[in-house]
């Protein structure tokens, strides 16, 4: 099991040294190319990962839960990803999936968002009203959970599925009251159909109302952690590293985005990256544990949530989703944010 694994890895992290020389990372991102995939564009722009001993191809992806099953697969060895998909796969396939090893989204995405004059700003207020979600996505999928927690009738809530490029478009419509969204991929595509985000709607965030759950991170297959522990600490620390410098130096940021995909909207992309760091990565939590780590309490009541919200056979270990193993020391990961 992943445990026992992670545990004979301890002497052998204590060695020093980088990862076995030229070693080769496919590394896949959570979805198209964004600003809040900077601090990986940046470590390879910059040559972190080099230094480390790594080759890192880093391709676009096609979705956050995707890069779980894109690493199961075997084409990949690690990638940027939702740690709830983890823990859906882990409770039938433990052996094959991937483990996070950097946990940058501190808060949950997770989000309804609807037009201020529906008046949706608490959960009670979605009893009568039409929202619009996505089949399978973590949002739509755990509404229901959000509804038992904070008492809603789910009965009167009616629940629409729709292909995700249609949720703002009907909602600026009105043909939905609210949508199941990611906020931080919601927003911007409400600016892309000129809606003000901050003015003319109302965000009812997950994390708010019960559900805080952790979100979107670097992963890793247990494959990589069993013959090249080295590899996973050396992009960690590019990671890290990388993370941290865009805290203070937004320009490096969306410069390296910019970079690997020259197609991007930089304006929206930079105000993109700007919002993960202030609504996804900064956190109370950030300032106790540094970026990467999370509270293992935490983490197992967000295994509950998921094991409820997903109905799984079985509850996985927090050992199993996550190892912080392969972490720099605490003062290393400490986020000085001043992006400007």
């Amino acid at each position: 099991m992943l445990k026992k694994l992670l545990t004979t890895l301890t002497v052998s992290l204590c060695l020093g040294g980088t990862a076995l020389a030229d070693t080769d990372i496919k590394f896949t991102l959570g979805w198209k190319t964004q600003g809040s995939d900077a601090p990986f564009l940046l470590a390879m722009q910059k040559g972190y990962f080099k230094e480390e001993g790594l080759n890192v191809t880093i391709d676009q992806g096609e979705g956050s839960a995707a890069t779980v099953t894109r690493i199961m697969s075997g084409v990949y060895d690690a990638g940027f990803g939702d740690i709830n998909a983890i823990i859906q796969n882990a409770a039938t396939r433990p052996d094959e999936v991937p483990v996070m090893v950097y946990q940058l989204w501190s808060k949950p995405p997770f989000a309804i968002v609807s037009k201020k004059e529906t008046n949706i700003t608490k959960p009670a207020d979605l009893e009568g009203k039409k929202l619009g979600g996505a089949q399978g996505t973590p949002t739509t999928r755990l509404v229901t959970v959000l509804g038992a927690i904070n008492k809603v009738d789910m009965t009167k809530v009616a629940i629409e599925n729709m292909g995700p490029n249609l949720q703002e478009p009907m909602l600026i419509k009105g043909d939905i009251d609210g949508a199941l969204v990611f906020n931080i991929t919601s927003w911007f595509n409400l600016i892309n159909n000129r809606q003000d985000p901050a003015k003319d709607y109302n965000w009812l965030s997950f994390g708010d109302y019960g559900l805080d759950l952790y979100a979107n991170g670097m992963m890793v297959s247990q494959k990589l952690v069993k013959e090249n522990p080295k590899a996973v600490e050396g992009l960690v620390r590019a990671v890290n590293k990388a993370a941290k410098e865009i805290a203070g130096n937004s320009k490096a940021g969306i410069d390296a985005v910019m970079a690997y995909d020259n197609l991007a909207k930089e304006e929206l992309e930079l105000a993109r990256m700007k919002f993960s760091y202030e609504n996804l990565i900064v956190s109370p939590e950030t300032d106790k544990l540094g970026l990467g780590d999370v509270d293992d309490a935490r983490l197992a009541r967000s295994i509950d949530i998921v094991a409820e919200g997903y109905q799984l056979p079985s509850k996985p270990k927090v050992e199993q989703i996550f190892t912080r193993q392969f972490l720099p020391p605490l003062a290393e990961r400490k986020l000085d944010y001043k992006i400007d």
